[in-house]
């Protein structure tokens, strides 16, 4: 039974203060809830009848029934599947040698959900691991980037980290790339098969603290050279095209 206290605690958790609190994130659908299941501890369950006619469940420490109009109260979709997963977040600890012997993301307050969800799902495309975010970009376990994400998030790991800190100690050891409006063409400027990437804001680019870190600059050209464009590409499409360009070379 969904008890009045499980809603209670369950929609709380699409907020940002209360999944830090609790260490706890939702998601929902059959896929994303079973894909997930395989890196983080499943503390509750919710599923309909509707849903267990047709599925087997995912290993859960609590598993409750509830009927289609009490799921609702939960649910972030419009055309709910009748699946929602609360989990426990894995906390990952990584040294600055580990860090530094691949390549990585950070993203420099990246505030929209779907462009971070999305960013992950891109990462995992390109086997990359590890993404660095900065403590004012949007929260990696926010329903909006959850869904996003498709999955990603069992592979990909997303560490909140201060990322002023972390690049001043890992540029004395592997490039910090940057992708910036004017730079070294990213198609012929030499690239390693290990250092950081950052990728900034989406109206404002890398801020001035972070470009100072940067080691590396990069530019995306459009084509043909010179011709009258769009002023820049979407954060996401950016990510895209780097991470390619960037696994391209070792192929």
């Amino acid at each position: 039974m969904l008890s009045k206290n499980k809603i209670k605690l369950i929609t709380s958790l699409n907020q940002k203060k209360f999944r830090d609190e609790t260490n706890m994130f939702i998601a929902e659908g059959t896929k994303l809830v079973k894909d997930l299941s395989t890196t983080f501890r499943c503390e509750i369950l919710v599923v309909t009848p509707e849903w267990l006619d047709n599925n087997t469940p995912i290993q859960a420490d609590e598993l409750l029934i509830a009927n289609y109009e009490d799921y609702k109260k939960i649910s972030n979709q419009k055309n709910p599947q009748g699946v929602l997963a609360v989990f426990r977040k894995t906390a990952f600890v990584m040294s600055l040698q580990e860090i530094c012997s691949e390549l990585s993301l950070a993203l420099d307050e990246i505030q929209d959900p779907g462009n971070l969800g999305t960013i992950i799902r891109i990462a995992d495309w390109f086997g990359i691991k590890q993404i660095f975010s900065s403590q004012t970009s949007a929260d990696a376990f926010a329903p909006k980037v959850v869904q996003a994400s498709m999955g990603a998030l069992a592979r990909v790991r997303v560490h909140e980290v201060d990322l002023p800190n972390l690049l001043s100690e890992f540029r004395k050891k592997a490039p910090v790339y940057g992708t910036f409006l004017k730079g070294q063409n990213i198609y012929t400027a030499p690239l390693g098969s290990r250092g950081i990437v950052v990728l900034g804001n989406e109206g404002n680019g890398i801020s001035a603290e972070i470009e100072k870190l940067v080691t590396e600059r990069l530019f995306i050209p459009s084509f043909p050279p010179g011709n009258s464009t769009s002023e820049s590409l979407n954060v996401s499409v950016a990510t895209a095209l780097v991470c390619a360009e960037f696994r391209r070379r070792l192929i």
